[in-house]
């Protein structure tokens, strides 16, 4: 069984839409086996994103997405990483500056198939095209020194769990941030 099939059969769905994305990610792995954790694989690719909260739980470390041009919380491609905890706390690292996350739980704690329209990254045109992606809660130090990765992202903040809505302005994604703190406060 490959890695990726194997985290995604060990995640035990919430909710319908998890229960449907899961199938359909499995889909997915049997019609691309070979490149589904590669960009190589254009249509669709495997992700890992993570919310990092503080200690106490009452902030999220977010960075402004220059494509979506929103506050979000950070991730990327697997681009070969079979371990999607490993690629969530590498992604947290690159993008925030922080040098020290931990893994709150360390298995997945969202299942979700999110779509990215096309646009322009480092000059050369992406397609529309699907993210499988696992999402982890991580946990960092609010002291640590924070820097901007300016490929990515123009910003990097700790946000009160009460300003989210606020602050995200790519709409669709604040049903997945809720879906998540409700997972993170059935678990305190």
């Amino acid at each position: 069984m490959h890695a990726y099939e194997r985290q995604i059969r060990e995640y035990l769905p919430a909710c319908e839409q998890e229960e449907r994305d899961q199938q359909l990610m499995l889909q997915y792995l049997r019609l691309f086996p070979k490149t589904i954790g590669t960009r190589q694989c254009e249509i669709g690719h495997m992700t890992a994103s993570s919310l990092i909260f503080n200690e106490d739980r009452g902030k999220l470390l977010m960075v402004y997405h220059n494509i979506y041009r929103s506050w979000s919380w950070t991730g990327g491609h697997a681009d070969g990483e079979t371990d999607l905890l490993l690629t969530a706390m590498r992604e947290a690292k690159e993008e925030t500056g922080i040098k020290e996350v931990r893994p709150i739980f360390c298995k997945a704690q969202s299942l979700d198939i999110l779509p990215v329209w096309g646009h322009f990254k480092r000059g050369r045109y992406v397609s529309s095209h699907q993210h499988l992606n696992l999402t982890y809660f991580l946990e960092a130090d609010e002291e640590e020194v924070l820097k901007v990765k300016a490929d990515e992202n123009s910003g990097v903040v700790w946000i009160p769990l009460g300003e989210l809505a606020k602050r995200v302005t790519e709409r669709e994604m604040l049903p997945v941030y809720e879906k998540l703190l409700g997972r993170m406060q059935e678990k305190r």
